[in-house]
């Protein structure tokens, strides 16, 4: 049975997961223009993996914060569906990226 409430919220998660990937995006695009192209720097790994450890653990909240929440509740049907919406959501803004990406392309 589809759960509206659930299927908002978890859109919502994916549409803020979505946005964080094109903002990180954007800044790794642009990140020589920022800081400069030294390569020979000992920081450009390290704020690598420092973006890499805040990036799972926001997407970790984003996706599975509020199934947590829920599970704990004791709401495990709700949590499964949260999670399964999420995931699903995040697949269709992934296929719909693709197909702009390859409709641009042709164009």
């Amino acid at each position: 049975m589809l759960n509206t409430k659930i299927l908002k919220q978890s859109l919502s998660f994916s549409f803020l997961a979505v946005l964080y990937v094109v903002m990180i995006s954007t800044i790794m695009q642009n990140a020589s223009r920022f800081i400069g192209s030294d390569n020979d720097s000992m920081f450009a790994p390290m704020v690598f993996l420092l973006l890499l450890v805040i990036s799972a653990a926001t997407m970790g909240v984003l996706i599975f914060g509020k199934p947590v929440m829920l599970y704990i509740d004791g709401k495990k049907r709700e949590a499964v569906q949260m999670v399964a919406y999420t995931i699903s959501c995040l697949a269709i803004f992934t296929v719909l990226l693709f197909v702009v990406i390859a409709v641009s392309r042709v164009v």
